[in-house]
């Protein structure tokens, strides 16, 4: 049944509640109770959204998007862990994949904090160690919800949900050891494709894309190379061929489009848990886009889970990424609507097809300009930060809470220092438009003079 989302002037209590964090001593998650502390910022509103989970979600185009991907990785070579919790613990999401204690994603400007100990996952390798001490598998998927303080626009969520895959081989157990062997034969039995591939650069170079020497051979990363590249190759096949008959019986035939072969390119790429690493884009509607990241698995991931014998690659995607292009959705707060208008449109995987739009409502735009303190930083940190701290997440966390999905996009339009104090302004303009009904400027207004509000009391800004 359709459940429309509540007016902004009549907000249930839980998304007032949010602006008031300090005054919960604990917290309730899937029948689970937390107790809060100093580090604690994650508001009801996005708690709220934890029972959701999209990708489990029956003809949700996030869920037909899993299940696509899914197809192309069978069991039972690999296993598909699709129900693990969203609260992991620090050691977990950043400590089992050898973050520093200074990078900056375990800031509470970027990460949403149970307390101190415990946070909702921001990505889905918080898993990673585990599944590889499990060692139940050769392979395997994991897709899940995974939460980030971030910029609010049309193609940014604090909830979005993710997808990473792994296939691993043990020196123990492939014949006489011979590990590049056993993968070139795997490879053999894997089916080919007509793709238009691109892959200009050696598989490993000394500087921008190097060889793991002391763990691995030249010949070993080649064949885990090519199997990777094939694997994720199948992958692109499965996703944009289905795509590109949608988007024909959408538009009607377009012959350039439908006679043109599906290109691919592989360009180099850093990432901490793989090396050498690729980023594989998609030529697709005039333009080459980033699908997916990859490469061949850090030993020290193996080694420090208790499986040093083991060998492989890995890749990560975004699923709400690949559903934009795939069902052609424009604003990624659509994939979160209980409107029947949107849900009736998308059925199975086996039939891809591309959003109508229901409606377009207009926009109604405000700005809110105001003073950095003189003494501020840029730690951030969220609803709790002291107020001499700032930083843009802390902004766009108040506007989330407030006007939730009623906000389109927040973007910083001006900033200036002034040449005698040195004291910085900045100047956003919030766009207050949503996909169900056309807002009143009334209600635009009452949200504005909200965020105004806890602008002064949260971060202890001065309104220009």
């Amino acid at each position: 049944m359709y459940n429309p989302r509540p007016r902004a002037d009549k907000l249930p209590l839980t998304q007032c509640a949010d602006l008031n964090i300090d005054s919960q001593s604990n917290l309730e998650i899937e029948g689970r109770t937390y107790p809060t502390d100093s580090w604690t910022n994650v508001p009801q509103s996005i708690l709220s959204l934890v029972p959701r989970r999209l990708h489990l979600q029956p003809s949700h185009p996030v869920s037909l998007t899993r299940e696509l991907i899914e197809s192309r990785f069978p069991s039972p070579t690999y296993n598909h862990h699709n129900d693990l919790s969203p609260v992991v613990t620090v050691a977990q999401n950043f400590d089992s994949l050898g973050f520093p204690a200074d990078h900056p994603g375990r800031n509470r400007s970027d990460t949403y904090y149970i307390n101190k100990d415990t946070v909702l996952r921001t990505h889905t390798s918080a898993h990673e160690a585990d599944i590889f001490r499990q060692n139940a598998s050769e392979g395997y998927t994991i897709s899940a919800d995974v939460y980030r303080r971030d910029a609010v626009d049309r193609s940014h969520y604090p909830v979005f949900h993710q997808m990473e895959g792994a296939r691993m081989w043990d020196r123990r157990k492939v014949p006489g050891g011979d590990i590049a062997k056993a993968v070139w034969d795997d490879l053999a039995r894997m089916p080919k494709h007509d793709l238009d591939v691109e892959d200009p650069n050696p598989t490993v170079h000394p500087e921008r894309n190097p060889l793991q020497a002391e763990h691995h051979s030249p010949e070993e990363v080649e064949a885990i190379a090519a199997h990777l590249k094939r694997s994720l190759e199948g992958v692109v096949v499965e996703l944009f061929s289905k795509a590109k008959q949608a988007t024909a019986a959408a538009n009607g035939p377009d012959p350039p489009m439908q006679k043109e072969p599906l290109r691919v390119r592989w360009v180099e790429a850093y990432f901490p848990f793989t090396s050498p690493s690729w980023e594989l884009e998609v030529f697709w509607q005039g333009d080459w886009l980033e699908i997916l990241g990859c490469g061949v698995t850090k030993q020290d991931l193996y080694i420090n889970t208790g499986i040093p014998n083991h060998i492989g690659w890995a890749f990560g995607i975004g699923l709400e990424r690949v559903a934009m292009l795939l069902f052609s959705i424009p604003d990624i707060r659509l994939f979160w609507s209980r409107d029947e208008r949107f849900l009736s449109q998308f059925t199975t995987a086996k039939s891809i097809s591309s959003y109508k739009s229901f409606s377009r409502h207009p926009a109604c735009y405000k700005d809110v300009a105001f003073w950095l303190r003189s003494s501020s930083s840029s730690a951030g940190g969220g609803l709790r930060s002291n107020a001499q701290d700032f930083h843009e997440n802390d902004v766009m966390e108040i506007v989330r809470i407030i006007g939730g999905d009623l906000v389109e996009d927040v973007r910083l339009v001006d900033e200036f220092q002034h040449p005698v104090s040195g004291r910085k302004s900045l100047c956003y303009r919030i766009n207050y438009r949503s996909l169900e009904r056309t807002l009143t400027n009334e209600e635009a207004n009452e949200m504005h003079e909200r965020v105004r509000g806890e602008l002064i009391k949260k971060l202890g800004v001065e309104l220009r």
